[in-house]
């Protein structure tokens, strides 16, 4: 396994290397995805699965991803799919809505599941009440039961939860928690629309951990309204001192034309790109000095975590959520606009309430759109995962799961990585690619070469 850990990155590298691509939560990449695929189709992947089980076959072990929409107060850098409101009478119809989703899959099915994984995200899941998140369980219950080592985990928001309501989420079975804190200066907090003080913050956090959390996530993002390298580089020092498990550092893309709420960010507010590369060099080397792992696309783990276990020892995943501990799942995603995958296929819910609501009032899934995976696809999601998650492609495993001979069949790739060879991010050996360190810091860029759709 690659150590990332000694690699050295300063501006001028990050610029020259650094390229835009797909974060590649799957392959093929979510803008792939059509509206041939339908309700049926998603409703015949599941009864594969369930026939699969019945038959003694192995099967990918299940996550369960919900997605609850519903927002208080609008953060304008969010790309996420939302519904901005104060009115929380909403969320009793929208438990209704998950609870016929639920009946679905229970009827495809036939019995229930179990699952090993649990993640609520939005939106923000904790606008929901302790008792509608209390109800959510129950509902999730009756078709799924969850192993007595899965992991629970819920984004909260710093500003609306409290040390007590922690505390029920943990009696509920959450064990793991993810804070949207994205920057502490008060200006940056002001132009985003986002306001919470890092005491808050700070307090949480002891909360959590004296209640047995077993892992708490930390969310940043540089490139934002107002941020400069000297007030990330405060931001940095408060986050290296309240000493997360996890850190997701993620870079802001102003895309106003396509994002709403990214219209009242002011473009002259924006970082120029050198402040971006500096801010992104900063954290890199914060992060390492104060004893991260660097786990991936940049993601950051403390060694004793069990996102950095994994990795070590070869067993890190990658799924819609991001970087996993959990085996190759499949993942039931349950609301609107929630992205699942099962099987050879991945599946996306109806984008809007309207919709999502009337495909479940007539007794049937609310699959917008989706994909049934090629042979090809699903080679290259192999070899793509293989990269994103363990850094190395071994020829002689990938050629025993695929039936393929890896020269052959990439030729043309394993050309094209010669120019990354060239440039120290992999070393290509007989049988092998092998992502050096600095290869880490830019695994979308080798992965990309085997994208076959941005050819």
């Amino acid at each position: 396994m690659s150590s990332s850990s000694s690699v050295e990155l300063d501006s001028r590298l990050l610029q020259r290397l650094d390229k835009s691509g797909p974060r590649y939560t799957s392959y093929p990449t979510a803008d792939r995805f059509h509206d041939r695929f339908k309700s049926k189709d998603y409703e015949l992947a599941l009864r594969e699965r369930a026939d699969g089980l019945e038959a003694g076959l192995a099967i990918s072990p299940l996550s369960v991803y919900v997605h609850v929409p519903f927002c208080e107060s609008v953060c304008y850098y969010c790309a996420c799919n939302k519904v901005v409101t104060r009115d929380h009478t909403r969320a009793t119809k929208y438990l209704d809505m998950i609870e016929r989703e639920v009946e679905l899959h229970l009827r495809a099915w036939r019995q229930p599941q179990q699952a090993s994984q649990l993640h609520l995200g939005g939106g923000t899941p904790t606008f929901l009440s302790d008792a509608e998140i209390s109800r959510l369980m129950s509902i999730l219950r009756r078709a799924v039961s969850f192993s007595p080592d899965a992991e629970m985990s819920i984004e909260v928001d710093p500003r609306t939860v409290t040390p007590q309501r922690l505390a029920k989420l943990a009696n509920l079975g959450f064990n793991r928690l993810s804070f949207g804190v994205q920057d502490f200066n008060e200006q940056v907090q002001a132009a985003v629309h986002r306001l919470q003080p890092f005491e808050s913050v700070r307090d949480l956090m002891e909360s959590a951990r004296s209640l047995g959390y077993g892992s708490i996530n930390m969310d940043l993002i540089y490139g934002l309204p107002k941020q400069t390298p000297e007030s990330f580089a405060r931001t940095l020092g408060q986050v290296a001192q309240l000493r997360p498990d996890r850190i997701a550092l993620y870079g802001y893309a102003h895309m106003p034309e396509r994002f709403k709420p990214q219209r009242r960010i002011l473009t002259p507010d924006l970082p120029t790109p050198v402040q971006r590369i500096n801010m992104l060099e900063q954290a890199i080397k914060c992060f390492k000095a104060e004893g991260y792992d660097y786990i991936g696309m940049d993601h950051f783990a403390l060694p004793n975590d069990s996102l950095a276990v994994a990795k070590r020892q070869g067993r890190l995943q990658r799924n819609f959520q991001g970087y996993s501990t959990q085996p190759d799942c499949d993942i039931v995603a349950l609301g609107v606009s929630a992205i699942g995958r099962v099987g050879a296929s991945y599946s996306q819910n109806a984008k809007t309430l309207d919709q999502y609501e009337a495909a479940l009032l007539h007794g049937h899934f609310p699959t917008e759109k989706g994909l049934r995976l090629s042979s090809d696809d699903l080679i290259r999601r192999t070899v793509v995962m293989a990269l994103m998650c363990q850094g190395r492609l071994d020829f002689d495993a990938i050629e025993k799961t695929c039936g393929i001979k890896v020269p052959d069949y990439f030729k043309p790739e394993l050309a094209r990585l010669q120019a990354m060879a060239e440039e120290g991010m992999l070393v290509i050996e007989p049988r092998a690619v092998q992502l050096t360190p600095l290869g880490w810091h830019f695994v979308r860029n080798v992965s990309m070469v085997f994208d076959r759709y941005l050819g």
